[in-house]
């Protein structure tokens, strides 16, 4: 009886894998679907955003923080030189506290957007920086500090306690099914940085499992996952096999940027950069952003407008006094809309003109 018992087990797990590989399977892009919906599209660029007065994904999108004016003027910023894409992240904390204030709260965002020609790509979860979301009043910078104040989505260890996994199905399935068909988004972006964080293979459970549930909604827009690390050959290689459109981030020179884009042309799938841009890593405007414009590779660079987040200074080098570092590591504009760095945005509109 034991082993009839073991026998069904076995049997109705391997039938529950089956199921969720069908699924990830069945809706899936085709390449040549991919590179029909990005040739309808201009060349994509733009920037990762988060207006100057948040200073992460919860004072962006709750309800008492929310900054539709401040969003409104940055993203005019972006409009005059010629950005049509902002790559912008969520959390799943300000869903659960108002869920339909938080999907109004997106609406809106949509809006502003779409008045200055951007298209939208949302990041869903999140593996960098602080551990324990918590809804409600956010800290204040620590002065001089990269990112004193960015959350992972949903936390850790909660992104690998799978009992959370129901609710976060419920988020990420309401709000894929609430804007299956909303223009105004571009693409969807299910995990950023997967194992980042020392979590390495613990986010494989979530990965899987958000890409399942989105594929189970099948919205009008493609799904990805940015690749990052790349000796995450276990990760990788799921996110690679599994997203419609290639995407992955860089912050080396033009020389190691040059050669992920050669392995990643392998695939044979329409590409974005959906991070890079570190000056003191030597990957700047100059001499990263020509190169994607000629290998046709979408550009989303990380920083719009200096803020709360401070990441104008580097990632591992605070300066404790809060003075402007000698060289910014990311961001374009002041909160005032001057550039910083007038030869930067004159390249950049240049480009997009093109």
């Amino acid at each position: 009886m034991k082993r009839h018992v073991l026998t069904i087990i076995l049997f109705c797990g391997w039938l529950s894998g089956y199921a969720q590989d069908s699924v990830l399977e069945t809706n899936k892009w085709s390449p040549e679907r991919a590179a029909e919906w990005y040739a309808d599209h201009d060349w994509l660029t733009g920037a990762n955003f988060n207006p100057s007065t948040a200073i992460n994904q919860l004072e962006m999108w709750q309800e008492a923080t929310f900054d539709p004016e401040t969003i409104d003027r940055e993203l005019g910023y972006a409009e005059g030189i010629g950005f049509n894409t902002m790559r912008v992240y969520l959390h799943s904390l300000a869903y659960k506290a108002d869920p339909e204030g938080f999907k109004d709260r997106l609406d809106q965002y949509l809006e502003i957007a779409d008045r200055h020609g951007i298209l939208t790509m949302f990041v869903i979860f999140e593996d960098v920086w602080g551990t324990s979301p918590q809804i409600g009043e956010q800290p204040d910078p620590i002065p001089g500090t990269h990112n004193s104040g960015w959350v992972q989505d949903p936390g850790d260890p909660a992104s690998r306690e799978e009992e959370n996994f129901p609710e976060l199905e419920k988020y990420v399935k309401d709000l894929l099914t609430t804007f299956s068909d909303d223009e105004r988004i571009l693409m969807w972006d299910l995990y950023n940085e997967p194992g980042n964080s020392d979590k390495l293979t613990t986010s494989m459970p979530l990965l899987q499992n958000v890409f399942t549930w989105a594929r189970e909604v099948n919205p009008s827009q493609p799904l990805t996952v940015g690749l990052w690390r790349w000796d995450f050959q276990e990760l990788n290689t799921f996110q690679a096999q599994h997203s419609d459109i290639l995407t992955y981030h860089q912050y080396e020179g033009p020389r190691e940027h040059q050669l992920i884009i050669n392995l990643l042309k392998t695939h044979g799938r329409p590409m974005i950069c959906t991070e890079y841009m570190a000056r003191t890593n030597n990957s700047r405007f100059w001499n990263i952003l020509p190169i994607l414009k000629r290998e046709n590779i979408g550009a989303i660079n990380w920083g719009l407008v200096a803020g709360k987040s401070n990441t104008i200074y580097a990632w591992n080098t605070p300066i404790e006094d809060g003075s402007e570092p000698n060289e910014w590591f990311h961001d374009i504009f002041r909160p005032d809309g001057t550039p910083y760095r007038k030869d930067e945005t004159d390249l950049i509109r240049r480009l997009n003109e093109e």
